[in-house]
């Protein structure tokens, strides 16, 4: 699998990361460990997850197999913080990159994944009732205590990246590493401002959910499978938003590219994420191991030409003033 620099960092990271998400929940500490086994064999490092992934349980599994199955210096950890959680009869978040909320859920991580630091730390989603500078301060206070080696942000627009990309580099202050944020060929929004902006201030970009929340696998085409997420209650609104009759065009051009190929739509899915121009990294969560491996199986496709053109064409984000004239 190809290493590459995460934007202008010395932080190397594999072309495709391991998404762990359903760890701790949909897929078990057997299933994980499996994962991580095919994920390692394949040459990957980058393993992202997120102190509110299933309330923390996917750090304590990546802790745990940290603790006896995998040397920590064989891994790139990536976690995010910023989503507050609590119990109000049924479990509800919020927001909240307040400093204080931050460090907290930084040390909080540290001790389930059992490691000194990460190599990678997001503010995991925009804050609007907390200052910019506040969020920064902490992002500043992690890397010069040695808690986290880089930081960034996921999920937010170019502007609020911009601006928090300045305010750390301030007074000689460590500057922003790099961006997590959703791309595929059903999501290609953060090509309008968010990319472009990135590879201007020299930000590494980490796309996820490149297979479309698992609708480019085509699994979805005539009926919605009893163990895909569609059917599971807490991940039925994550997939939803991507079943809509408008983007079956984009499906069935997958599926139609991959018939061409003699190859399987997941893997044409995730190349073209993997490969798109500006991306360091796509990181991809499956929930068993037989579904990883499947999707793996693309790191010797290379898309020829025609057909990234094609899939660019028919995926093209719509563009008006002010980013085209």
């Amino acid at each position: 699998m190809e290493h590459r620099r995460l934007g202008r960092t010395g932080l190397r990271v594999s072309s495709v990361g391991l998404g762990t998400m359903t760890w701790g929940r949909d897929t078990d500490e057997l299933e994980a460990r499996e994962q991580l086994d095919i994920f390692l064999d394949a040459g990957g490092t980058l393993v992202d997850t997120a102190a509110s992934y299933c309330q923390g349980l996917s750090e304590e599994v990546i802790g745990s197999l940290l603790a006896d199955h995998v040397d920590r210096s064989d891994l790139v950890l990536v976690s995010k913080a910023g989503v507050r959680t609590w119990r109000t009869g049924e479990r509800s978040s919020v927001a909240d990159a307040s400093r204080g909320t931050l460090l907290d859920t930084l040390d909080a991580s540290l001790r389930r994944l059992g490691t000194d630091h990460l190599d990678l730390w997001l503010v995991q989603v925009p804050d609007p009732t907390t200052p910019v500078d506040e969020t920064v301060d902490a992002l500043r206070t992690a890397v010069s205590s040695g808690r986290a080696r880089y930081v960034g942000v996921s999920n937010h627009p170019a502007w609020a990246t911009v601006h928090a990309a300045d305010l750390l580099r301030e007074h000689g202050g460590p500057g922003m590493a790099g961006v997590e944020v959703e791309h595929s060929l059903l999501c290609r929004g953060t090509e309008r401002e968010l990319m472009p902006a990135a590879q201007a201030l020299g930000l590494g970009v980490i796309g996820y959910a490149p297979l479309g929340r698992g609708v480019l696998t085509g699994k979805y085409r005539a009926t919605t499978p009893a163990d895909s997420r569609a059917a599971s209650p807490h991940l039925r609104s994550y997939v939803a938003a991507y079943l809509d009759p408008g983007l079956e065009g984009v499906v069935e051009a997958v599926a139609t590219a991959a018939a061409g190929l003699d190859r399987r739509p997941v893997e044409v899915a995730l190349a073209w994420a993997r490969d798109a121009a500006g991306v360091a990294s796509t990181v991809l969560g499956a929930r068993t191991p037989v579904q990883l491996a499947g999707a793996l199986a693309a790191e010797d496709l290379t898309l020829p030409p025609q057909i990234r053109h094609v899939l660019d064409e028919v995926t093209a984000p719509p563009l008006g003033y002010p980013e085209r004239l």
